[in-house]
């Protein structure tokens, strides 16, 4: 087995580069929670545009693509209301052999906690604001369904796919906010095999309230980059670390995480792209001094 050097986290300090200003000055004014990838020499991104709870939270997700993975040109804007969703989250953007694409939603239902995962699928980038759509994992009312990771993979011998799934548990009143990350596998990318909860925040810890899996950053061995919070009250303003598969499940390094130096500290949604040179590039959803979040990105 070939190990592979782990990209560092990235950081502020590192050269950060906006990409997506957020849409106005401010708490709640938040660009990012995206997804990219690169596919031919071309970036593909994809990441969702919110306001502050009285003004609308997420309301549109948009498809970008750029040359050089920093200055993007908008192909395809989703809006909520073609969902009927009270909100967007994070979004999920990848190519499918002998499709075309598919965009991953994840969409919060109307007066409640629960969110479900969408999707919409289409020959092309530019199409797929009018593409085939079909609900990918409803949740139920127990549990509210987010921020998926997708990848592909190997299924049962077979070219497949790999979610890392982002639930919030509905059981308890006032505490939908806490998080888990349950590992699925699927062969087409719309039928998903559950395989059980991997990764839960520690108590006492900075993720003690809940445990992301953001992006993966190596294969050999697993290795992901998560964010989390340590209460109710960090909810929306997650820090990043790092985990690595044991075999059975993720275990999360013993290191402090990364965070913004800025205002509520926000350093999450943390997606990685491996590049030509061996290096890796990184975007972001980083707090900025006056609460707001842009969209960044850094190489690493």
């Amino acid at each position: 087995m070939t190990v592979e050097t782990l990209p560092p986290i990235p950081s502020y300090d590192d050269g950060v580069r906006v990409v997506v200003p957020a849409p106005s000055a401010g708490p709640g004014n938040w660009a990012g929670a995206a997804s990219a990838v690169l596919v031919d020499g071309t970036f593909w991104l994809t990441y969702r545009v919110r306001r502050p709870l009285s003004e609308g939270r997420g309301v549109t997700v948009v498809v970008a693509r750029s040359a050089d993975g920093v200055v993007f040109e908008q192909v395809a804007e989703v809006h909520r209301d073609a969902f009927g969703c009270e909100s967007f989250e994070r979004p999920v953007l990848v190519p499918v052999p002998g499709v075309g694409w598919r965009l991953y939603l994840s969409c919060a239902t109307p007066g409640s906690k629960h969110w479900w995962v969408d999707s919409l699928t289409a020959a092309t980038p530019e199409g797929l604001a009018d593409g085939v759509r079909q609900v990918v994992l409803p949740g139920d009312d127990r549990v509210a369904v987010k921020d998926p990771v997708v990848e592909r993979t190997v299924v049962a011998g077979q070219e497949g796919w790999r979610m890392w799934l982002c639930c919030h548990p509905l059981t308890e009143a006032g505490a939908e906010d806490r998080m888990t990350t349950r590992l699925l596998t699927s062969l087409d990318g719309l039928a998903w095999e559950d395989h059980g909860e991997v990764l839960a925040g520690r108590a006492g810890r900075w993720d003690a309230r809940g445990a992301r899996v953001t992006t993966v950053v190596a294969q050999q061995p697993l290795t992901v980059l998560y964010d989390g919070r340590p209460d109710a009250e960090s909810n929306w303003h997650e820090t990043t670390g790092v985990a690595r598969w044991d075999g059975i499940r993720l275990v999360a390094d013993d290191e402090d995480p990364v965070a913004s130096p800025f205002s509520d500290g926000a350093w999450r949604y943390a997606s990685a792209v491996s590049l030509p040179d061996g290096r890796t590039r990184f975007y972001v959803e980083a707090a900025r001094a006056d609460g707001a979040h842009d969209l960044v990105t850094v190489v690493g």
